[in-house]
C-alpha cells in the first residue's frame, strides 16, 4: 500500500508538473522593443537600412540611381561611372565612387577628409568665401556642371553668397539635377543656367532647406518629368509634402532604393517618384 501511495504521488506531483510546464508553455512570451523605423546617425539625420546594391549591365541610354539616405544617391552611368551626391563621412554608398559632389552647408552634405582613392572630388563651394565655383567636367560618358545659389549663415541670421552649388549631371541622354541645400527659389538666370532637366533631386524638410510653398515653385519651373524628394526627417515630414502635391503631380513609390531610367521610359506626365532610403 506504501508503495502504491508513492507512485500516486510521484504520478501526482509530474501531473501538476505537466501542468505548470504546459501553463509554462503556453505563457506568451515577453516581447520584444519594436524595431524603430530609423535611428539617429548624427545630429538632424536619418539613417537606414542599407539598400542592396544589384549590379546589372545597363544600357546605352539608361542610368541607375539608387537613394543612399539623407541627400546622398549613388548615380551610375552606361560605362558605369559612379556618382556620390553629398558626399559625407556619415552616409556614404555601398561602393566607392568614381566622383563625388559636396555641398558646405551642414556636416551631412560634405566632407573635409574622402577617401584619397576617389579621383574626382567636386567642392560645391570656393575656397575664397563668397565667390561661386564653376565645375564643368567631363568624365568618360559623364558631364557634371553646376550652377551657384546662396545659403543662409548656419546661425539662419544673414546670407552666404554662392554658399551651394546645383550639381548637374548629364549621362545616358538624361540630365539629373541635385538641387542641394537649396534655401531660396530660382531666378530666370539661375534657370537659364540649369536649362532642361528630366530628373530633379529635391529637398523636403520645409525648414532648413527652402519651405514648401518655394519647392513646389521650383518644381513647377524646372518641369522635369520625375522628381525624386529627399532630405526629410521623418516620415511625417515626407508626407506632410507628399499631402500637398498629390492634386498637382502624380505620386508614385518604388518598392527598392534603385531605379533604372532612360529618356524612352520617363513618365507622360510629371511625377513624384519616392524612392526608400537606407
Amino acid at each position: 500500500m506504501h508503495s502504491l501511495r508513492v507512485v500516486l504521488a510521484s504520478f501526482t506531483m509530474l501531473a501538476a508538473g505537466g501542468s505548470a510546464m504546459a501553463q509554462f508553455a503556453q505563457a506568451p512570451a515577453p516581447k520584444s522593443a519594436p524595431k524603430p523605423e530609423m535611428t539617429e546617425g548624427c545630429p538632424g539625420m536619418i539613417s537606414y537600412r542599407q539598400p542592396r546594391i544589384i549590379p546589372a549591365a545597363l544600357g546605352s541610354d539608361e542610368v541607375r540611381i539608387t537613394y543612399i539616405g539623407h541627400s546622398t544617391f549613388l548615380l551610375e552611368s552606361p560605362k558605369l561611372v559612379r556618382i556620390g551626391t553629398d558626399y559625407n563621412d556619415y552616409v556614404k554608398p555601398p561602393v566607392l565612387p568614381d566622383v563625388i559632389t559636396m555641398n558646405h552647408a551642414h556636416s551631412s552634405h560634405y566632407t573635409d577628409r574622402p577617401d584619397p582613392s576617389i579621383p574626382h572630388v567636386l567642392r560645391g563651394w570656393a575656397e575664397e568665401f563668397g565667390k561661386p565655383v564653376r565645375h564643368d567636367a567631363q568624365i568618360r560618358d559623364v558631364r557634371v556642371r553646376t550652377v551657384p545659389t546662396n545659403i543662409r549663415t548656419y546661425g539662419g541670421e544673414g546670407t552666404e553668397r554662392h554658399g551651394n552649388s546645383i550639381f548637374i549631371y548629364e549621362m545616358g541622354n538624361l540630365c539629373i539635377a541635385h538641387l542641394g541645400h537649396l534655401h531660396h527659389t530660382l531666378t530666370q538666370q539661375q534657370l537659364n543656367e540649369i536649362g532642361r532637366v528630366d530628373v530633379v533631386m529635391f529637398p523636403v524638410d520645409g525648414t532648413y532647406t527652402l519651405d514648401l510653398d518655394g519647392m513646389i515653385e521650383v518644381l513647377t519651373s524646372l518641369k522635369a518629368q520625375v522628381m525624386i524628394p529627399m532630405h526629410y526627417f521623418s516620415s511625417f515630414t515626407l508626407d506632410r509634402f507628399l499631402s500637398r502635391v498629390r492634386d498637382t503631380f502624380d505620386v508614385q513609390t518604388n518598392d527598392t532604393p534603385s531605379v533604372v531610367l532612360s529618356k524612352a521610359s520617363l513618365p507622360a506626365k510629371p511625377q513624384i517618384l519616392v524612392l526608400p532610403g537606407r
